[in-house]
């Protein structure tokens, strides 16, 4: 009995059982907050499980009279001291202070444990009796040499404090180290610095490599939003303006809000250089989330692609390139009829076209504007002037209007065989409703100058269209404003003759007749 007296009055005076309630505490807490750092609590619980030995050891000893019985007492004294500071490091850097939005650098942190673990050494140990004055001066022999003989090692933990300090870079950055390898910092350490590539690699960099050399921190300015600046490059024909290039690429980018990409700066497009057979031209915006450098990038590309597609500006094909098909003029011309056929066959499924004749048909087919639009493009907008009409021949659009409070809803979809901007077309006025490809689209785009003749020649048909275009724009009506019956009826005899005043005095119908 007088041993186990020993043994708990030991633990007891080593507050062995308060160090294993506040290991509890700081465990409970820690999974509270979400905090993991698995090895920092296995080597907490492994301090304290040796302690708890170590203790039991002492209070034998203790009562045995032992002479290593201080030896064994400060031993276990120095893994308590050590498991407290290590626990309270947790408490106040993992819990406490995060909750005030305060977040000191790793390395300082790790300094401020280490040296209080220090401190708390040479106190116990100089309360237990021991002279530590031969110690110190050795551990001064030790330190020369050790120092010397790492001094890479301690260049790297010198570099490591003075990043977190000066705080030049820090986890999150998107850095890029001699111009070749760029990744996100995950982790600044002691002796490196880690960063994650979007390759799902992990580099180790040395910190004497950072103090070293010149690091590019990407997106990162004073006082402004990260972001980063990407360069698209393409090739058109020299023999196409400069100017129209730029707009049409401008007008596609600038229209459309493409993730990830900021609205300040703006997008521009540039001319970069002139050479013998084509024009090198670059397209700049901001990247807001450098991890999806090249997927936005590919984005851009296809808006820049369908763009100048609709505009019938090819890129550049290289000046070496060798056509060898024979093409005669009777195949030109074959290819010519059967193509016409093809436009005329989707003309004569259009409603607004059919009181036309084969002949009036065939006008409109030779001079039709193919229109290619990619998925999420917006084709027209609401409010907008232009006089033209699309014909859908591939894919689906959504037909958007606003109401008067500004709430978008979308009125209807079209797809291949439908038509839209009619009401553009033939009396002039602004878009009625904004039009969203679906999936990526190719239109045929009628102009006001083909209907212009046709028109002028068959002065009868205005009358028919003012018609058609009457119960579309009403139906349009009945879903915005959320018209009964017999006011949409009402509705069409009021367009019908509003728009045919619009359409005589829109083509000048008014001065023949």
């Amino acid at each position: 009995m007088e041993v186990w007296s020993s043994i708990i009055n030991e633990i007891i005076n080593d507050n062995t059982i308060v160090i294993i309630c506040f290991f509890i505490l700081t465990s409970f807490l820690g999974k509270y907050t979400q905090y993991r750092e698995n090895k920092r609590i296995l080597s907490i619980t492994l301090m304290i499980f040796f302690h708890i030995i170590l203790t039991t050891i002492a209070g034998l000893l203790l009562y045995l009279k032992s002479s290593i019985y201080s030896d064994i007492r400060l031993a276990s004294l120095i893994l308590a001291a050590m498991a407290t500071i290590s626990m309270s490091g947790i408490l106040i850097f993992k819990i406490f202070l995060p909750k005030l939005k305060v977040n000191p650098p790793m390395i300082l942190q790790d300094l401020i444990v280490a040296g209080s673990s220090i401190v708390a050494f040479f106190i116990i140990a100089s309360r237990t009796g021991y002279n530590l004055s031969g110690l110190v001066a050795t551990s001064a022999v030790i330190t020369a040499v050790v120092g010397f003989s790492l001094q890479d090692s301690l260049i790297n933990i010198m570099g490591g404090l003075a990043i977190q300090l000066d705080n030049s870079i820090k986890v999150g950055d998107w850095i890029k180290v001699d111009e070749k390898m760029v990744g996100k910092v995950i982790e600044v350490r002691w002796r490196y610095t880690s960063i994650e590539t979007r390759n799902w690699e992990t580099i180790i960099i040395p910190n004497i490599t950072l103090i070293k050399n010149p690091i590019s921190v990407l997106g990162k300015r004073i006082n402004q939003p990260n972001q980063l600046r990407r360069w698209i490059y393409f090739n058109v024909d020299f023999r196409y303006s400069p100017r129209e290039v730029i707009r049409v690429v401008l007008d596609a980018l600038d229209n459309e809000k493409i993730c990830n990409i900021a609205t300040d700066p703006p997008i521009s497009c540039i001319l970069m250089d002139m050479q013998e057979t084509f024009c090198h031209y670059a397209v700049r915006y901001w990247l807001t989330n450098l991890a999806t450098d090249d997927p936005t990038d590919s984005e851009v590309r296809i808006w820049i692609y369908y763009a100048l597609k609709r505009a019938n500006i090819p890129l550049s094909m290289p000046a070496q390139a060798i056509f060898v098909t024979e093409d005669s003029s009777d195949r030109k011309e074959r290819k010519s009829k059967e193509e016409i056929q093809n436009r005329i066959n989707v003309l004569e499924k259009i409603e607004l076209f059919n009181h036309l004749t084969v002949d009036d048909l065939e006008k409109i087919a030779t001079k039709l504007r193919y229109a290619p639009f990619t998925q999420g493009e917006v084709i027209t907008r609401q409010g907008a002037e232009a006089h033209w009409l699309y014909i859908i021949i591939k894919g689906q659009v959504s037909i958007q209007i606003s109401n008067y409070q500004g709430e978008t809803c979308e009125v209807a979809k079209l797809k291949s065989g439908s038509f839209f901007g009619e009401m553009s077309l033939m009396t002039g006025e602004k878009r009625f409703a904004t039009v969203v490809a679906i999936s990526d689209t190719d239109c045929y785009r009628i102009d006001k100058s083909i209907f212009q003749e046709i028109i002028h020649d068959r002065p009868d048909i205005a009358e028919v269209v003012a018609e058609i275009l009457a119960k579309r724009k009403a139906e349009l009506e009945l879903v915005r404003d959320n018209l009964n019956h017999e006011e949409h009826k009402d509705k069409i005899e009021t367009h019908k003759s509003d728009i045919l005043r619009k359409i005589r005095d829109f083509f000048g119908l008014n001065d023949s007749l």
